[in-house]
C-alpha cells in the first residue's frame, strides 16, 4: 500500500535522492537543509553541509532555523566565516548549492529583488541577492525547490538576481563564468525539471505521481518541452518518510507547512 504524504514531503524526498555522497552542498534552511539531513541519514552518509554564516560539516542533529544558528556548527569541520564560504565558491569546492527566487525563467536565472514596478519603486521588494550570486555563478550544481504556478515560471525574469544560463549556451562562459556549471534541478509540487543540454532551456524529465503532462506545462508561463527520457517520479519510500517525520523535521516546522 502506497503511503501519504504531502508536497513538501515529495520535495524534500526527490531533491534529497539528487545529493550525492562525498560532496559539499552549501544550503539554507527549509526544505534543501532537511533533504540535506536526509541524504546524509539514507544514501549520503558522507555528505558535508556549508552555510553561508560560515558553518562547514556539522553534525546536524536538528533542523537549523537560519544559517548562522549554533547548529550549523555543532560538531562541525571549521568555524569559518561568511568570507570562507565564498572562498570555497570560487576555488570550485561546492558540488551543489540550493537557490529560490520570486521568479525563475526558462535559462534558470533567478529574480529574488522586485517584482512590478522599477528599482527604484517597485511593486514588491524582496530580501534580494546576499550570497545567492555567488552561489549561482560558482556552485557547480544549482537547485530550486520552489512551488511551480506561472507567475514565478516567467518567460523572462524582471531582475536578474542570480545567474542562470542567462541567454542560453555559452552565456556563462562568456561572462566569465566556470564552465560546466550552473542550473542543475527545479523541484516543484508537480514535476522534477531539467536542463537540455544543446539549448539550455527548462524541460520536463519527471512527472510526479498523479499528475499529467499538461498540468506541469499549465503551471508554467513559457513553454517546457519533454525530455526524451521523461520519466514518473518514485513516489516516497516508507524508509525516507519515517526519517523526514521522526529524525529530520519531527516538529513538522517545514514538512507540514
Amino acid at each position: 500500500m502506497a503511503c501519504a504524504y504531502n508536497d513538501m514531503e515529495l520535495m524534500v524526498c526527490v531533491a534529497s535522492r539528487l545529493l550525492s555522497d562525498h560532496s559539499m552542498v552549501v544550503v539554507g534552511t527549509g526544505g534543501p537543509c532537511a533533504a540535506t539531513m536526509l541524504a546524509q541519514r539514507s544514501h549520503a552518509p558522507n555528505l558535508v553541509a556549508m552555510f553561508e554564516a560560515g558553518g562547514v560539516g556539522a553534525q546536524l542533529e536538528a533542523l537549523p532555523i537560519s544559517v548562522g544558528d549554533s547548529r550549523t556548527w555543532y560538531r562541525g569541520i571549521t568555524s569559518g566565516s561568511m568570507a570562507d564560504t565564498m572562498n570555497a565558491l570560487a576555488r570550485g569546492q561546492v558540488d551543489y548549492c540550493f537557490l529560490g527566487g520570486a521568479q525563475i525563467d526558462p535559462f534558470g536565472n533567478l529574480n529574488s529583488t522586485f517584482v512590478g514596478g522599477s528599482y527604484d519603486k517597485p511593486k514588491v521588494r524582496f530580501p534580494g541577492s546576499g550570497g545567492a550570486n555567488d552561489l549561482a555563478s560558482f556552485a557547480w550544481r544549482t537547485m530550486v525547490i520552489t512551488p511551480q504556478d506561472p507567475r514565478r515560471f516567467v518567460e523572462e525574469v524582471e531582475f536578474l538576481t542570480s545567474p542562470g544560463f542567462l541567454t542560453g549556451p555559452g552565456a556563462r562562459e562568456a561572462a566569465g563564468l566556470p564552465p560546466d556549471s550552473g542550473p542543475y534541478k527545479v523541484i516543484t509540487q508537480l514535476a522534477v525539471l531539467g536542463y537540455c543540454p544543446e539549448t539550455c532551456r527548462m524541460r520536463i524529465e519527471s512527472v510526479h505521481p498523479g499528475v499529467t503532462l499538461q498540468q506541469v506545462q499549465d503551471a508554467s508561463g513559457f513553454e517546457l518541452l519533454a525530455s526524451p527520457a521523461l520519466a514518473k517520479t518514485q513516489a516516497p519510500t516508507e524508509q525516507e518518510l519515517e526519517l523526514l517525520r521522526n529524525e529530520v523535521d519531527p516538529e513538522g516546522l517545514f514538512i507540514r507547512r
